[in-house]
């Protein structure tokens, strides 16, 4: 499945859609703006949520970090601590929710990294999501997830995650 398939199927699932609406509806309900940071979901996250009517008034954006050098570059993370800790850990995944808060206009984050597959690094196993949420003011929390299926399987399970978790925060 190309990356123009997964960000189809995302638009047209009712389930996703329905996430996202409550997600703006959220968003809305507790005068928040969000920013995110995606790594392995490359943007997808930000997608759907950007189909939804309104969106623009709660969405701030969306920093796309999916290498190392741009989670530097873009967030501000330390280069050598993503390389003692790896990419994919509660650590990045707080400082990447972190650098996006401190980076933007908005008062919530939402960060996801994570090891979709198909070949695994070594550190983690295939399957392996951390998704980071920060209030401006308050604390950063996070939690892991380990999908199985496909590459664009654990993409999509990423995706609707990170909204859950958005939900869970506002709540």
């Amino acid at each position: 499945m190309l990356e123009c398939d997964i960000a189809a199927e995302l638009l047209t699932d009712l389930t996703v859609q329905k996430k996202a609406e409550a997600v703006i509806e959220d968003l809305k309900r507790h005068s928040k703006t969000l920013v995110l940071a995606e790594s392995c979901t490359a943007g997808l996250v930000s997608g759907v949520l950007a189909n939804i009517r309104g969106a623009s008034a709660y969405l701030w954006g969306s920093y796309v970090c999916y290498t190392q050098e741009a989670k530097v570059l873009m967030l501000g993370l330390d280069n050598n601590e993503l390389t003692e800790h790896g990419l994919v850990c509660k650590e990045t995944a707080c400082k990447m929710a972190a650098g996006a808060l401190q980076n933007s206009g908005a008062n919530l984050a939402a960060a996801v990294t994570g090891l979709a597959g198909p070949d695994g690094d070594g550190r983690v196993p295939v399957g392996t999501i951390w998704i980071a949420t920060a209030l401006k003011g308050g604390t950063i929390e996070a939690d892991v997830y380990n999908f199985s299926g496909s590459r664009n399987e654990v993409r999509l399970r990423a995706v609707i995650a990170v909204l859950e978790s958005i939900q869970k925060r506002l709540t």
